[in-house]
């Protein structure tokens, strides 16, 4: 059943495998390592690469790892307890010989392969012909309630008599009729005791009244003759104002506009000319600064906490700093999960304080702690400091692109190649796709490169000239006769309600032929659900299969950064016809400077999508562009 088992060390180097078929699976193996050991996924221990279903067992104290690939088609229940077996059975050979420089050889643990593998199968078949147990008195949700919830009181017991009866009741015997017949069962005479209902009042605290004993009231008055009384009389409703004419505290008339006339920058006899700030250039040549976070938070102290046990209750003494309280010193022995279970506890709920999607939080955390269970801690080294170390180290893994994304290199190739460099902008409505596409063509333009903007949101009213109005002051910073009389930037547009994907191509077409060397394509923004729109932008990438996609997105959202970019990807994979689809390549995240130290959306970026953050907005002028700095924002984020 099993294809693959192999044991290698987290330096690279293979100790055993076994191999049932001819199938290649190096690059099975490569792709986990690399997207799940060296990006700190390992909270999950199932990986899926093509048809095979790939599990592993992390060894933190010999630094091992236990890999088994099978096609994902098949249900093996024993799996789990298989690598469990195998992973204590290679321990013991590996501390009782290696260590003492003796190997054994391949046939003796190829006998303890086959025998464990053969028991481990019997054992999954026997678990199958099992019946489902209930479960155990332990398990239930009654065994989680206290003694006293289930103590019932007399008292409890006639309140709730005393709510439960008719509100009304018959005083008065019955009459009998003239015949003997039980027709006049309520004379005149008779009286009908009726116990008014009680205003109930709810969290809001508005009094309202229980409609059930209202309809009992309307029965008992039916029976007794008696006219409904109205409990709220009706208050008139009063007759509606005519519409007033707005009066202005500082009104004028058309003669005082050209005193109220502040704009600086507007065009002279609608030309093209727009008097702009000419201290934004040369600020942005060569490569983007990086992005320094600052954040005043008071770091962690890094006191002890000492527990007193009184009673054989801790009783713990308050000190400063967000992990202080499970501070323990522990000397030379190997680290549990219940040891790092109350310090991942408080980390992950200061990850999801800084913004950091709840689910990212707990693979987080729980990668962590896979990493770290069984490791020997030092004399000296405490179980916060450990576990907060190691989750600082897996956040800049995560933040560190797994490849650079270069766009002055590539679009410099693409230009020896005589083909401008294309790129697309794609996301919600609203996280400002245009403005920082206008920073990024302002940044591309300092460095001497002609571009042209693909105005391809035909939807959104003022898409265009919000646009041309970027054109137009970028064009002022970098005057064309400065340029060999060539302008830097050009917008190409269609109007409203064309098809983006045909305005693309024309465009991209377009800068070919009047030798452009970047097209910066703007989409309308679409939310992840709307299945049209989301069809539409995978026909626009599909067809003119830009260089570089990036998904722009803000830096305040939380869990919803999740759905979008999985959403995303998932439209972009499953509308497009190809076999390897163009997904998202890179990230923009914009309107950084508005959260401070909460830049957990960062982190939920990276790990929904494992692509670079390339572009980070920091303000509203064209030089607040920035690149990522992983260990600026770890050091935020863990503060």
């Amino acid at each position: 059943m099993l294809d693959l088992f192999t044991i290698f060390s987290k330096g690279g180097i293979v100790l055993w495998y076994f191999q049932s078929t001819s199938q290649i699976f190096t690059p099975s193996v490569n792709a986990l390592i690399r997207s799940v050991i060296l990006q700190e996924r390992t909270g999950n221990h199932s990986y899926e690469h093509d048809s095979l279903r790939l599990q592993y067992k992390l060894d933190n104290e010999f630094e091992l790892i236990f890999v088994v690939a099978y096609q994902k088609i098949l249900q093996l229940s024993y799996v789990d307890k298989f690598l469990n077996d195998i992973h204590l059975e290679f321990r013991d050979r590996f501390k009782n010989e290696l260590q003492s420089s003796q190997w054994f050889s391949d046939y003796t643990f190829k006998k303890s392969y086959d025998n464990i593998l053969v028991a481990a199968e019997n054992w999954g078949k026997a678990q199958a012909k099992l019946p489902k147990q209930m479960r155990t008195f332990d398990e239930s949700f009654k065994s989680k309630k206290t003694v006293a919830s289930m103590i019932e009181r007399k008292d409890d017991k006639d309140n709730k008599k005393q709510e439960g009866k008719c509100l009304f009741t018959l005083v008065g015997k019955k009459k009998k009729g003239t015949n003997g017949t039980d027709d006049d069962l309520i004379s005149s005479q008779e009286v009908l005791q009726v116990e008014a209902p009680k205003p109930v009042q709810n969290v809001n605290g508005d009094v309202f009244e229980d409609p059930l004993m209202m309809n009992r009231i309307k029965l008992a008055q039916k029976f007794s003759g008696q006219k409904k009384k109205a409990d709220k009389q009706k208050s008139p409703k009063p007759e509606k104002a005519g519409k007033k004419p707005r009066v202005w505290e500082l009104g004028g008339t058309n003669k005082d506009l050209a005193t109220l006339e502040r704009t600086k920058d507007k065009p002279e006899d609608e030309g093209d000319y727009i008097g702009a700030d000419t201290t934004l250039i040369g600020k942005m040549k060569g490569g983007i600064q990086d992005l320094e976070v600052e954040s005043d938070s008071v770091e962690e102290s890094d006191e002890v906490e000492e527990i007193v046990e009184v009673n054989k209750s801790p009783v713990q003494k308050k000190s400063g700093g967000m992990l202080s309280m499970f501070k323990s010193l522990v000397g030379n022995k190997s680290l549990k999960h219940e040891d790092m279970l109350p310090v991942l506890d408080k980390l992950k709920d200061h990850l999801i304080a800084k913004n950091v999607a709840s689910d990212i939080a707990t693979k987080l955390c729980d990668s962590v702690a896979t990493k770290l269970e069984g490791k020997i801690l030092g004399t000296f080294e405490s179980v916060a400091n450990t576990v907060k170390a190691t989750l600082t180290e897996a956040l800049v893994q995560i933040l560190s692109p797994k490849r650079r994304v270069d766009i002055l290199r590539d679009a410099f190739e693409a230009k020896k190649h005589g083909r401008p460099y294309v790129m697309a902008f794609c996301g919600v409505n609203g996280v400002g796709k245009s403005t920082n596409l206008a920073k990024i063509c302002f940044w591309l333009i300092e460095n001497n490169f002609r571009v042209l903007i693909a105005a391809c949101d035909t939807f959104r009213a003022g898409a265009v000239e919000q646009l041309r109005t970027h054109m137009r002051h970028l064009n002022a910073l970098h005057p064309a006769e400065k340029h060999d009389n060539q302008t830097m930037v050009q917008l190409y547009e269609k109007g409203y309600g064309k098809d983006a994907a045909g305005i693309a191509m024309e465009a991209i077409r377009f800068a070919k032929e009047s030798r452009f060397d970047i097209v910066l394509v703007d989409t309308a923004g679409r939310m992840q659900d709307n299945e049209p729109l989301m069809r539409a932008l995978t026909k626009l990438i599909r067809v003119n299969e830009p260089d570089l996609v990036l998904f722009v997105g803000e830096a305040l959202v939380g869990n919803e950064a999740v759905d979008q970019l999985v959403k995303f990807n998932q439209a972009l994979a499953d509308y497009s016809s190809s076999n390897d689809p163009h997904i998202i390549d890179g990230i923009v995240l914009t309107k950084f400077d508005t959260i401070d130290d909460k830049v957990g959306a960062a982190i939920s970026m990276t790990y929904i999508t494992g692509q670079p953050i390339v572009f980070v907005g920091t303000g509203q002028t064209y030089t607040d562009l920035k690149s990522l700095n992983a260990k600026a924002v770890v050091h935020a984020l863990m503060k």
